[in-house]
């Protein structure tokens, strides 16, 4: 199927055939970019001459201190300039990246490094503490520490453990990259945010992380040298790959430690961004950034927002401010972003909250997925007819491996060969979909699905309210009943009962919340309200 009568001597050769890797990218800009600014870190600027030779240095270092091609490097880091040199360096010598969250508790961090199996830890001097408690309580042998010095940031080195740059002086800048012998070797290991039980390992593998920067590129509209502003956490899906992926138009990596209104607004200003990731939760800092930490600008932002769909007026609110926003869905178990809402020219003309509404669609699949739908029950697609619900399912090479260490679980996510997401949605008639909920988050009273997107949509709307969000609470008589958790705008103030008076008045009574807690919503570093939190207070409530 699909053969020419006589292939006789056409295969795969060394000509032909190289197995895919995000590396490359960097490879190609050390040649064709070699004088251009790769990175930006405070005072700090680096070509892609010396991108590249630190991370030979750092791969070759890592070589000489025992890591072996196969090996699971950690690293504890927020977004500065050895994370991103980590994302390159630690492939390049064969070993697998293990990016952990910062603002993991002790326990977790010590699963992760014991589970993993992590020979070495890559540890900003901020998280020591951390990080040497998980070392004590965590199970099999120990990593090595490598000290990441911060000064500038006020973190000096400790002096207890080998330096990064100490590290990075035993290496050769010369020295070449161990690159795959197959595309679908393991690239990195990422957990999953672990809400309920203990966090999951998501493998990626080189050709998916691949495919991942390219479709990125696509969907993004890029061109060459962009300046991308490190907001996504590197090690949440690796930044949505981005860090592999500026490289390949020679583009400029712009870190940022501290996510802050000033310091995102000073680096639109003072190094010309152009893009940046982040979560709705970013979107609504810069709409309610004080007038001082703001700054001009003469260029539009491009913004790739993930992590919840944003509420409609976040968007009508931030798009003046120079932003243009395009809402993206995916999963850590899909390398980050796999949906895009393209924006279509026949809905120039739309304004307001009915074009805000457009831009909060879930979108369609991006360039490099090979299919996703919503299914029903039955595994077979729903109608395009924006009512019926069914689970967002997927397909493609921009899909993990697996779960490491856990065919269980891999087998449930795979089952009838789609990656089941676990997320509600509606399709509506031109294909796009519209996530409601993830299916634990719908909320059943009295018999009828109420969706908490859709609710806090409206809350969205008050103009006292900054963030909220909506979970079931136990009722006697309704079985659950949505109570919306609310974080008011500075200065702001507004009571219960006006606040379910206003959404009364724009949704159904069963979908209405019965209850109202004014309160700083639990975020993850990424900026997701940590819903699990504000349901076992709604239980005590």
């Amino acid at each position: 199927m699909g053969w020419l009568p006589d292939e006789t001597g056409l295969e795969k050769c060394a000509a032909n055939f190289v197995p895919l890797t995000p590396l490359s990218h960097l490879a190609r800009a050390a040649d064709v970019f070699a004088d251009r600014t790769a990175l930006v870190y405070g005072a700090t600027r680096r070509s892609y001459a010396d991108y590249h030779a630190r991370v030979s240095r750092l791969a070759s270092a890592l070589a000489g201190r025992g890591i072996r091609p196969g090996d699971v490097v950690a690293t504890i880091l927020p977004n500065i300039a050895a994370q991103a040199e980590a994302h390159f360096g630690v492939p390049a010598c064969g070993a697998i990246l293990n990016a952990i969250n910062t603002r993991l508790d002790v326990d977790t961090v010590a699963y992760i490094l014991g589970h993993g199996g992590a020979r070495l830890v890559l540890v900003d001097s901020a998280f020591l503490p951390l990080a040497e408690a998980a070392v004590k309580l965590m199970k099999g042998d120990p990593p090595r520490i490598v000290e990441v010095a911060d000064i500038a940031a006020g973190f000096p080195a400790s002096g207890h453990y080998l330096e990064y740059e100490e590290l990075l002086a035993e290496g050769d800048p010369a020295a070449p990259w161990v690159l795959p012998e197959d595309e679908w070797e393991s690239l990195a290991l990422n957990y999953t945010s672990g809400t309920t039980g203990r966090p999951k390992g998501v493998v990626y593998h080189h050709r998916g992380a691949y495919l991942s920067t390219v479709q990125n590129l696509i969907s993004w509209r890029m061109v060459l040298y962009p300046v991308y502003l490190t907001i996504v956490p590197m090690f949440h899906c690796n930044a949505w790959t981005h860090p592999w992926m500026i490289p390949a138009l020679g583009g400029t990596l712009v870190c940022c430690r501290d996510i802050t209104a000033r310091a995102i607004y000073d680096a639109i200003a003072d190094e010309g961004v152009t893009h940046f990731g982040g979560a709705p939760i970013v979107l609504n800092t810069l709409v309610n950034a004080k007038p001082e930490d703001r700054r001009a600008f003469g260029h539009v932002v491009e913004v790739f927002t993930a992590g919840a769909p944003p509420p409609a007026a976040t968007l009508a609110a931030v798009e003046p401010l120079g932003f243009n926003v395009t809402q993206v869905y995916g999963l850590t178990e899909v390398y980050g972003p796999a949906t895009e809402c393209i924006w279509k020219p026949e809905w120039d003309g739309i304004q307001g909250e009915a074009r805000a509404a457009l831009k909060a669609r879930t979108g369609v699949l991006m360039p490099m997925m090979e299919e996703i739908t919503v299914h029903d029950d039955t595994g077979s697609d729903i109608p395009r007819d924006a009512a019926h619900l069914g689970e967002i399912a997927m397909r493609g090479n921009v899909v993990m491996k697996g779960y490491y260490k856990n065919p269980e679980a891999t087998a449930e996510a795979f089952a009838g060969g789609f990656f089941r997401t676990g997320d509600i949605a509606l399709r509506h008639e031109d294909g796009y979909i519209k996530i409601t909920d993830r299916a634990k988050d719908i909320i059943i009273s009295g018999g009828e699905n109420v969706s908490s997107v859709e609710v806090e949509d409206v809350l969205a709307h008050h103009p006292a309210v900054s963030l909220c969000s909506v979970v079931a609470k136990p009722d006697e008589k309704w079985g659950e009943v949505p109570c919306a958790f609310v974080e008011l705008k500075a200065g702001q103030e507004v009571t219960e009962a006006a606040l379910i008076a206003f959404a009364r008045e724009r949704l159904a009574g069963f979908k209405t919340p019965k209850h109202v807690v004014f309160c700083e919503l639990p975020k993850t570093s990424t900026g997701k309200i940590q819903k699990f939190e504000l349901r076992a207070v709604a239980k005590l409530l």
